[in-house]
């Protein structure tokens, strides 16, 4: 009987260890939506403020950037995903960019929820484990008693 306890014990710790990995993995998932999130922002912010015949830093890799002059600021390219672009207005730009940070918002608070789930069945399992220890602990002193008992009947 005490093997199986152990063996149970065993079982809910690596379950204990699997959510905490999967906890960690989506908590790293929200902090990369949340440097997209930054990046949006930060390109909202150029769109609103550079002006045509600006001169802006272009990065080109590996640390390197070359100065260029904005063109027309009103001709935005906007990633639309799937390795897609479009040509848009700033105006129209700004839209999209905004769609794609509450987007991110939305996906962020699913996440999040997920997260909550993981932490409730974690508490759970824990729970689980503490009463097992216990029981197992009650059942190690009952043992000794009873042994004790027949080492001082003989």
């Amino acid at each position: 009987m005490m093997g199986g306890g152990q063996q149970q014990l065993q079982q809910l710790s690596q379950e204990l260890q699997a959510i905490d990995e999967e906890i960690e993995a989506l908590e790293a998932e929200v902090e990369g939506f949340r440097t997209e999130q930054s990046e949006i922002d930060e390109a909202i912010e150029a769109i609103e403020t550079l002006d045509t015949g600006s001169t802006v830093q272009v990065p080109l890799g590996g640390g390197a950037y070359v100065r260029a002059e904005i063109q027309d600021i009103d001709e935005i390219i906007v990633g639309l995903g799937g390795d897609f672009a479009a040509e848009q207005s700033a105006d129209d730009a700004v839209d999209a960019l905004e769609a794609k940070r509450d987007a991110l918002d939305d996906r962020i608070a699913e996440v999040r929820e997920d997260i909550e789930e993981l932490e409730s069945e974690s508490s759970e399992l824990e729970q689980q484990a503490q009463q097992m220890q216990q029981q197992m602990q009650q059942q190690q002193m009952q043992q000794m008693q009873q042994q004790q008992m027949q080492d001082d009947d003989e």
